[in-house]
């Protein structure tokens, strides 16, 4: 299993704003998240989009804008930002659809690809952002020497 870009810069930008979600408003400027996370923020804005339709994130338009998490932290899980860009088709097309592979039916890789499958979206469903951000504040006080 490879993690494209796109899932792998937006879990990253999700955490940030699961860091920042108890901060004022939680409303976070791309421009802040797209430093921190050393990506553009043209290419943020693109994914924030993905993750707005989704309704993992909302916009907040003036001054003082930004984006925020939709739902606190400890209620979203990365299987969900997963889905928005990889999709829900498993690993392999047989496994949501039978008609291309006349081997289907008897087929033990296609087995192994399933349970590989559920074994990645169990974890991915058991992670939420609120685990991300504690794990990230244990290793910054670690770091820091606290």
């Amino acid at each position: 299993m490879k993690l494209g870009t796109k899932t792998r810069y937006s879990a990253r930008a999700m955490l940030d704003l699961a860091l920042n979600y108890e901060n004022g408003n939680g409303v976070v400027p791309v421009k802040e998240i797209a430093d921190r996370q050393h990506v553009s923020a043209k290419y943020l804005e693109h994914l924030l989009a993905s993750l707005r339709a989704a309704g993992l994130v909302r916009s907040v338009r003036g001054a003082q804008g930004g984006h925020r998490l939709a739902r606190p932290p400890g209620e979203i899980n990365l299987r969900e930002v997963y889905h928005v860009f990889e999709g829900t088709d498993g690993f392999v097309e047989c496994m949501t659809c039978l008609e291309p592979c006349d081997r289907a039916d008897g087929c033990v890789t296609r087995e192994v690809w399933t349970r590989l499958y559920d074994a990645s979206m169990e974890i991915l469903e058991s992670t939420t952002l609120e685990d991300l951000a504690r794990r990230a504040r244990e290793n910054q006080d670690t770091v820091a020497g606290v």
